[in-house]
């Protein structure tokens, strides 16, 4: 809360959650600058002390921890702070609650661009919600913003550090090595992404090129553990939690990942995996040392 863009879309995000109603709670997390002051002038929940890792960066796992400890909330939301939010959300949930009890909400968000501060309040979201697609494009199915799960669920998690990539992959791989529903909300719970610079990361460059992005992914086990929400095995369609609809492709990455979803233990998943997807082993492999070489870059610049 430092940067005034920063701080508008921050404050709007909250503001969307706080619009919920009295059924959440919103928890702001971490001491940087203006976040405690933030949470007091919004009338929000503030929790400070986080672990952080070896680079200073707020470890995910802390963050639930910290939330697990002060929270009895049944349910729990991590949300990237510049996400909107709308009451979908609650109403999905509840949909979902109804037809199983271990589940990890997930879906794409769509990217707006948003300068100003929103008019919010109760019923707010009737009129943006009319006409937002005409200013927002869909996001590629390729990261994700929010999380929702059972407080019983994601009891061990990897020191990731918070805003970095590979812990959210990670989130909907162990969800499903667990046997857990991992629901495509996309079409039902609407998430909008106010676009912004990356002037707050080292060197001004996106998180995919951070070397705390580089520790995640081994953090997470490797290539191999960065699902997406295409490995999502239920969607919610006309209202009512369903399985995706069945294509050649779906059945191919289902056939693809059962060893890792399902073999026991992780390095015999992992290498019956490797030995049965030679060639989308291969283009980890290349994609994992053009990352290498784009953190590398990275480093120097900023030095």
């Amino acid at each position: 809360f430092v940067d005034s863009h920063i701080t508008t879309i921050q404050r709007n995000a909250v503001m969307s959650w706080k619009a919920l109603m009295e059924r959440v709670e919103v928890w702001l997390v971490g001491e940087e600058p203006g976040v405690e002051a933030a949470a007091r002038e919004l009338g929000v929940n503030y929790i400070a002390e986080v672990e952080r890792t070896s680079s200073g960066t707020p470890r995910i796992d802390s963050i639930f921890d910290r939330l697990r400890a002060q929270s009895n909330a049944q349910y729990l939301c991590y949300v990237n702070a510049d996400i909107l939010l709308f009451p979908d959300l609650l109403i999905s949930l509840d949909r979902v609650i109804e037809s199983t009890d271990r589940f990890l909400l997930v879906g794409q968000r769509w990217d707006m661009n948003i300068t100003t501060s929103l008019p919010i309040d109760q019923n707010w979201h009737a009129a943006f919600l009319a006409s937002f697609k005409d200013h927002a494009k869909l996001h590629p199915p390729a990261g994700s913003d929010y999380f929702i799960f059972p407080r019983t669920e994601f009891q061990e998690i990897p020191p990731f550090a918070v805003g970095r990539i590979g812990w959210d992959n990670w989130m909907i791989y162990h969800a499903r090595r667990s046997h857990m529903d991992v629901i495509d909300c996309t079409g039902a719970i609407t998430a909008v992404h106010q676009n912004h610079d990356f002037r707050h990361l080292p060197g001004g460059k996106k998180h995919r090129r951070q070397p705390e992005s580089l520790e995640n992914v081994n953090l997470a086990g490797g290539r191999q553990a960065m699902f997406t929400l295409a490995n999502a095995n239920k969607c919610i369609s006309d209202g009512k939690v369903a399985k995706p609809r069945f294509s050649r492709a779906t059945l191919q990455r289902e056939i693809a990942i059962w060893p890792l979803i399902n073999l026991r233990p992780a390095w015999l998943a992992r290498l019956v995996y490797t030995l049965a997807n030679p060639k989308k082993v291969a283009e980890d492999r290349k994609n994992e040392k053009r990352m290498k070489e784009n953190i590398a870059k990275t480093i120097k610049e900023s030095s």
